[in-house]
């Protein structure tokens, strides 16, 4: 049974590789639901060289996820960056217009990536009829999908996530968005084995210097919290998901 946590700097990256997690989705961009690393990160991150395994996403903007071509070219280099960095997994997503998996994209975006693990994220949350989708999935050759069960957290979309976890003949099903050390039991109950997690907690910006008149955001309401990954969360989702599965 695998724990992923996603992380949005390597200060959290190693707090998550030190408290016990399994493996690290990597994103920039928090409040646009995680975007591609910077190549400064990612060249850091690379030189660490942690025993953990590290999936940076590769999504060029937030927003929808029907891309241009312009867009699908710069992910497929961010791809091969990633390669040639010596990460060993990816993760990424593309729809048409209405709603279908991105076929013919999808399949430009796996042969950049053959060699990585890869991760097909939540565009699959939004996409339209998802159990054709998962086959299509499958056909892909992705090795998992990352979902809330098309709901506004995993545990209200856990019947869909059932329903594909039993449809998926290959690729493995990872419920994500709101998983917590509360909620785990009934995912594992389904008989799931790997579990995603932004383990969140918000702590105080470390500026004593504060100008509350001035946002630079226009989605953050206070810009001197900080969110970052909590390590006990994570040591009580470790601590769980063993005691469950036996």
């Amino acid at each position: 049974m695998k724990l992923e946590i996603c992380c949005y700097s390597i200060d959290d990256i190693l707090t998550a590789y030190h408290n016990g997690a399994d493996r690290i989705e990597f994103c920039s961009g928090r409040s646009d639901g995680g975007l591609t690393p910077s190549y400064g990160d990612l060249l850091q991150l690379s030189e660490l060289n942690l025993p953990i395994a590290i999936h940076p996403i590769v999504r060029p903007r937030g927003g929808d996820f029907c891309y241009s071509q312009f867009e699908i070219n710069s992910m497929r280099h961010d791809i091969k960056l990633i390669k040639q960095l010596n990460f060993v997994g990816v993760v990424f997503g593309c729809l048409q217009t209405d709603g279908s998996i991105d076929l013919d994209n999808m399949e430009k975006l796996m042969n950049a990536a053959k060699g990585l693990s890869v991760t097909f994220h939540r565009a699959f949350d939004v996409c339209h009829q998802p159990l054709k989708a998962i086959q299509q999935i499958n056909e892909l050759g992705i090795d998992r999908l990352l979902t809330s069960g098309q709901q506004a957290n995993a545990l209200m979309g856990i019947e869909l996530i059932e329903q594909l976890k039993n449809k998926s003949k290959s690729t493995i099903i990872m419920p994500g968005c709101g998983i917590r050390s509360d909620n785990l039991a009934p995912f594992i109950q389904l008989g799931l084995n790997e579990f995603h997690s932004s383990a969140t907690q918000v702590v105080p910006s470390l500026m004593q210097h504060q100008n509350h008149f001035v946002n630079m955001s226009q989605t953050a309401n206070n810009e001197f919290l900080r969110y970052c990954v909590n390590p006990d969360e994570i040591k009580k989702m470790k601590k769980i998901l063993p005691s469950v599965h036996n």
